[in-house]
């Protein structure tokens, strides 16, 4: 029967690992400090040119898309960015012309069905 040695050679890493890391806390803690923040420095420096890289220039894309698409939107249906009105500004007439707006949408179209028929369900 073969046993498997992967795992006794993960573990045997891994004891060695704290072994090591152990011995150089107590031994030369200045240099362990300084290799820990050298690998951190080192690692965030490749994260960064990663995300410079690939990762920003494809949500650039999407957003310069996404911007295009806003003001090809607003030129369509002339709408303006509106501010919020103000408390003391609202009234009922305002808000009945927004009402009509909505009633008369020109994106928005009724699709006529067969609305006459009836079905004859004894039939079924």
């Amino acid at each position: 029967m073969q046993t498997n040695k992967m795992p006794i050679m993960i573990y045997a890493v891994i004891v060695l690992a704290v072994i090591g890391f152990l011995s150089a806390l107590f031994l030369d803690t200045a240099g362990l400090i300084t290799s820990v923040v050298t690998s951190l420095l080192i690692g965030a420096l490749l994260f960064g040119a990663i995300y410079l890289i690939f990762i920003r220039r494809k949500r650039s894309d999407e957003l310069t898309k996404y911007r295009k698409a806003v003001k090809q939107s607003k030129r369509k249906y002339h709408t303006q960015s509106k501010r919020a009105p103000n408390p003391s500004n609202f009234n009922v007439s305002s808000m009945k012309l927004t009402n009509n707006s909505r009633k008369n949408a020109p994106h928005l179209r009724v699709i006529e069905g067969n609305k006459g028929k009836k079905k004859n369900r004894a039939s079924l």
